[in-house]
């Protein structure tokens, strides 16, 4: 958003994107107000959803910025172990019996994966100046980006046969 003309632009919305991890497909992909906790808030949303829908993730990767101890509590309580990186400079809110396995250590390093659904979303989805006002319409526009990058991620993934 601007405030006028030759003025700096300022965040109004947040992109949120949830991914699983073996073959790197977007399970869920959220807008939300863009504020200081919108993405433990939206991470715990979206896992609720797709918990709804049948899909029971065990464990959650996530980036430095989900190292809380609410947001790590919450996630518990959804019955989900939070795979979330570490804070070295304080203390963190994810202990040794969670960094013990070694589930936390791939999860660690498949979680950057998701940066792709963000970056194809934005160069190839239009999503990094979406054209629509307000939340529910960029929303929709989401999923159906989400469900483009699915697409083309399914043909990536298809066994290549040899031309004959």
């Amino acid at each position: 958003m601007r405030k006028g003309p030759g003025k700096e632009a300022k965040l109004c919305v947040s992109g949120h994107a949830m991914m699983e991890n073996r073959n790197g497909m977007c399970v869920d992909i959220s807008i939300a107000r863009a504020t200081g906790t919108a993405e433990r808030e939206e991470a715990v949303t979206m896992l609720d959803r797709i918990r709804r829908r049948g899909f029971w993730p065990r464990t959650l990767g996530a980036a430095k910025g989900y190292d809380a101890a609410s947001f790590a509590r919450e996630v518990r309580k959804l019955g989900v172990a939070p795979h979330v990186a570490q804070i070295t400079h304080r203390r963190s809110s994810i202990d040794g019996r969670t960094t013990r396995h070694p589930g936390y250590r791939v999860s660690q390093r498949i979680r950057k994966r998701v940066e792709e659904i963000f970056g194809w979303g934005k160069t190839v989805g239009g999503l990094r100046k979406t054209r629509y006002r307000g939340q529910r319409r960029t929303q929709f526009w989401a999923y159906i980006v989400g469900s483009a990058y699915n697409l083309v991620r399914m043909t990536k993934l298809l066994p290549h046969e040899a031309p004959t």
